[in-house]
């Protein structure tokens, strides 16, 4: 359990190249194009599926939020 708290944090900077101004604003859409360019930046299915739970925890403005702190 500890060993996975650690991964979080260790993970809690990560982002990628995305800008999400102009892209469908769809929630399905603006996950598919997270994962895909993370996968093209060589993240692991973890760490994606980290990210993509959390912003799928919460309602529309939670996944915009949590997706623009992991895009630069």
């Amino acid at each position: 359990m500890l060993s996975y708290y650690y991964k979080s944090l260790s993970n809690a900077m990560k982002t990628i190249e995305l800008d999400l101004i102009g892209l469908d604003g769809n929630a399905f859409s603006l996950i598919g194009a997270f994962t895909k360019q993370a996968k093209r930046e060589d993240w692991t299915k973890e760490e994606i599926k980290e990210v993509t739970d959390e912003a799928m925890s919460g309602d529309y403005t939670h996944l915009l939020g949590t997706l623009s702190e992991r895009c630069k």
